[in-house]
């Protein structure tokens, strides 16, 4: 049985090694799932491993569940997982076992060590995915709209220039389908913070000229819990920017989310990560900083939210993102809020002498 586990070890290590990326979060918390399930029964079979391992296999559920409740893999956690696996493995070779011992132990033992590869192959693929992100050398993807911006065309003071600027709510946005006849720009990159948008600011809003720049910005920063007193920073100086280069600054508020279809996926338990209190607490905020500076408020949030406070059901399938009826709201309120902030330039006529 020994030998056999073995080549099954080495195999499955071969593999996990080939194994460049690292797993997403399902599939990860599936399989670190299981493994806690694993470190459960084998303790059973081996009454000396249920005593002593009680305390390494509470240390995993932990990590485990630390990182569901951060609905994101985390390299740190993953390694506290993954030392508190190889310790049980450890433990379980020098425990005395009963004999003969259950096929099913042996089977399960096996299985533990097959995750145990997998976890550190993980573990690698998130320590190499993490070094990636630090060296990116265009961490804020300017490089997404570049052609796109070298191809547009000079602005025309009858039809003003709005750039949109925003994460995944404003790049899944077709704005030629919502503002036809509008020389409405789409500068939205979906998973962006509002660091990042302050660092292609100048190749996606200022060089364009654009007469206004309308923000959509936070929620990201929100989920990934970046300091409020940064989010603010970010706000004012892609606001002051704006302004200094004769450019209206728009911002919005951050709009609301819910839970209502978690039932039908699991990450779609939007509140974990985005407080609602938060999101009130940040739009307070924004509105505030508008009113201070005399800058234009786009108050998305009111007409989304119900009376629970969440993102009302209709609008968004996921309960982040709106769905063709949240845009439809959102549309009239964007345009009313632009015609009033930046007109357009009424038509010159020829005078006629007499």
């Amino acid at each position: 049985m020994k030998r056999a586990r073995f080549l099954v070890a080495v195999w499955l290590l071969i593999a996990s090694l080939a194994q460049a990326r690292a797993f997403s979060n399902k599939e990860a918390f599936d399989l670190y799932g299981r493994t806690v399930q694993l470190l459960e029964s084998t303790a059973v079979a081996v009454p000396e491993l249920a005593r002593a391992g009680a305390p390494i296999t509470e240390n995993a559920r932990q990590a485990l569940l630390t990182m569901r409740a951060l609905d994101r893999q985390n390299s740190g956690l993953t390694y506290t997982f993954l030392t508190n696996l190889r310790a049980y493995l450890t433990l379980a070779d020098f425990v005395p076992k009963p004999s003969p011992f259950p096929e099913e132990a042996a089977r399960q033992f096996a299985e533990l060590h097959d995750g145990l590869n997998r976890i550190e192959a993980n573990f690698r693929a998130l320590l190499d995915q993490r070094e990636r992100e630090l060296v990116d050398p265009d961490r804020d993807r300017l490089s997404r709209y570049a052609d796109a911006n070298s191809k547009l065309p000079p602005p025309q003071p009858a039809k003003p220039r709005v750039v949109f600027l925003g994460d995944s709510i404003t790049d899944l946005w077709r704005l030629n389908e919502y503002f036809p006849d509008r020389d409405f720009v789409n500068r939205g990159i979906s998973g962006q913070t509002t660091g990042q948008m302050l660092g292609r600011l100048k190749a996606d809003v200022l060089d364009l000229k654009p007469a206004a720049v309308l923000v959509l910005a936070g929620t990201n920063d929100i989920a990934r819990d970046i300091p409020f007193g940064a989010i603010q920073n970010n706000l004012a100086m892609i606001a002051e920017l704006a302004q200094a280069h004769h450019i209206a600054p728009l911002l919005a508020s951050v709009l609301p989310v819910s839970d209502y279809h978690k039932d039908e996926n699991p990450a779609w338990e939007m509140t974990r990560r985005r407080p609602p209190q938060a999101i009130r607490a940040l739009n307070t905020w924004i509105q505030r900083f508008c009113r201070e500076r005399n800058y234009t408020y786009v108050d998305y949030f009111s007409g989304l939210v119900d009376q629970a406070g969440f993102l009302r059901a209709d609008l968004a399938n996921d309960g982040l993102h709106p769905n063709s009826g949240g845009y439809r709201l959102m549309a009239p309120i964007a345009l009313a809020t632009i015609d009033k902030a930046v007109p357009a330039a009424p038509l010159k006529t020829k005078r006629r002498w007499r």
